[in-house]
């Protein structure tokens, strides 16, 4: 049985509260719920899902809407109608399935059950004038068009230009699609096909990898035959590709140094074929939990993962591992798409600090690499401090030499980066997240 709309916007609303007012984490918080409410119908979690990720998202968009329609500015009112205000307003300006006298009549409903009665009239007038003129709204500039904060949205003009900022911020507010990378020493391709299949899941290729697919129809990953079994794990094409980068060969010792939860050093050991070990790291038991439960649900026997802070020299791994996967701490710009709290978070002096620790890990997992190893540096941000300007920094510093990346990703994939051991991955110009991966080779 379908539960009543006014309900679902109770979730909703107590999810947002924890996310935009006490600043909790959106894909934490969904997540929780979701499961929590796992025995909703499909429908009422998808809308739940809807209404959550698109208020975040479009949140300086629907604060400037509400700002233009109503006489309290949105930082003078209370928390619980704000947020109301917030999520209705997504509703009618961005959900045509949701009729708008739909969203106004259960918000001005939600205010009173909340016990603000006496701002019934507020609520109900802000929406309704919001409904009204909806279809002529004229957004001054592009960081309320798209809905970034402004510093972020005049770096990216300056970096790219504005055709492809243009295609990134679109990219960001489209729905993204939940990728898988196959676990091919499992299951074949087609069982894990018609698995997905028979639990009304459809698979699609993705464009530069036979191995990453992407999901439609997933409703409960855990419900899923393909996932408990180890047969796929979740991981974006732009990540799964810095395995690939990585040249790995049979019999090689791989540490991955801030592992969690394992999707590069899984892929690595997938790599090896049974050969070789990997050992995933990362710097709390926690972390490290869930890297050993995803390698307990693989299957896999050549990997292995322990507590290490990557900013703590090992002398046991000097110059020990033939590849150093070094997928560091970030701003996590490139995966706005799906985290769109980040950028509300971020600020230019978190990416500067950001781009300095990564520098100092730099500087001490470079000693694990045997003469003639690899690194492989990646993130997921779109941000040429934290990469292009950090991987030119290591190389004047370090004794190694950036590796041609022509033909390790594929007859598809081809950027003239890729010549000088890097590839910065676009969202809206490429088919995946936005990703750095950077390949290194010792010299000696």
């Amino acid at each position: 049985m379908t539960v009543k709309e006014p309900a679902l916007r109770e979730i909703i609303l107590d999810i947002l509260l924890e996310v935009l007012e006490k600043g909790k984490y959106s894909h934490v918080i969904l997540s929780q719920a979701l499961t929590k409410y796992q025995y909703l119908e499909k429908q009422d979690r998808s809308f739940i899902k809807r209404v959550v990720d698109g208020t975040v998202e479009y949140r300086i968009q629907l604060d400037y809407i509400l700002n233009s329609y109503s006489k309290v500015k949105v930082n003078k009112m209370k928390p619980v109608i704000r947020t109301i205000l917030r999520m209705s307003a997504y509703q009618i300006c961005h959900m045509d399935r949701v009729p708008d006298s739909a969203a106004c009549n259960e918000a001005v409903k939600l205010a009173e059950k909340r016990g603000f009665s006496g701002l019934k009239g507020f609520v109900n007038g802000v929406l309704r004038s919001i409904s009204r003129g909806k279809d002529n709204l004229v957004f001054p500039d592009d960081s309320i068009r798209y809905s970034m904060p402004e510093w972020l949205a005049s770096m990216w003009k300056s970096t790219y230009g504005e055709e492809t900022f243009r295609r990134m911020m679109e990219s960001f507010l489209k729905d993204r699609p939940l990728m898988a990378r196959l676990c091919l020493n499992r299951a074949e391709k087609q069982q894990i096909i018609h698995s997905l299949g028979a639990q009304r899941v459809t698979a699609k290729d993705s464009r530069y990898a036979d191995d990453v697919i992407c999901l439609e129809g997933v409703d409960y990953l855990e419900g899923l035959e393909a996932f408990r079994e180890g047969w796929l794990q979740i991981q974006d094409l732009s990540s799964s590709l810095a395995g690939d980068a990585a040249g790995i060969k049979d019999g090689d010792y791989v540490i991955d140094v801030c592992g969690a939860p394992g999707g590069k050093g899984l892929h690595a050991a997938d790599i090896l074929g049974g050969t070789g070990m990997v050992e995933i790291r990362d710097i709390s038991e926690a972390k490290v939990s869930l890297i050993e439960e995803n390698i307990g649900r693989s299957g896999l026997t050549n990997l292995r993962a322990a507590v290490c802070d990557a900013l703590s020299f090992d002398p046991d791994s000097e110059e020990a591992a033939d590849v150093v996967i070094a997928d560091l701490p970030c701003s996590g710009l490139g995966i706005i798409g799906r985290k769109p709290d980040i950028k509300y978070n971020m600020t230019p002096e978190k990416l500067h600090d950001l781009a300095c620790l990564q520098r100092e890990i730099l500087s001490v997992v470079q000693r694990y690499v045997k003469p003639g190893g690899t690194l492989v540096y990646s993130t997921c941000t779109v941000n040429r401090e934290e990469n292009e300007d950090n991987m030119r920094w290591f190389l004047e510093h370090f004794p190694f030499e950036p590796v041609n990346l022509k033909g390790r990703l594929g007859e598809k994939l081809s950027e003239p980066s890729m010549e000088s051991g890097y590839i910065q991955f676009l969202p809206g110009i490429h088919p995946c997240d936005g990703f750095f991966i950077a390949v290194m080779k010792k010299c000696g």
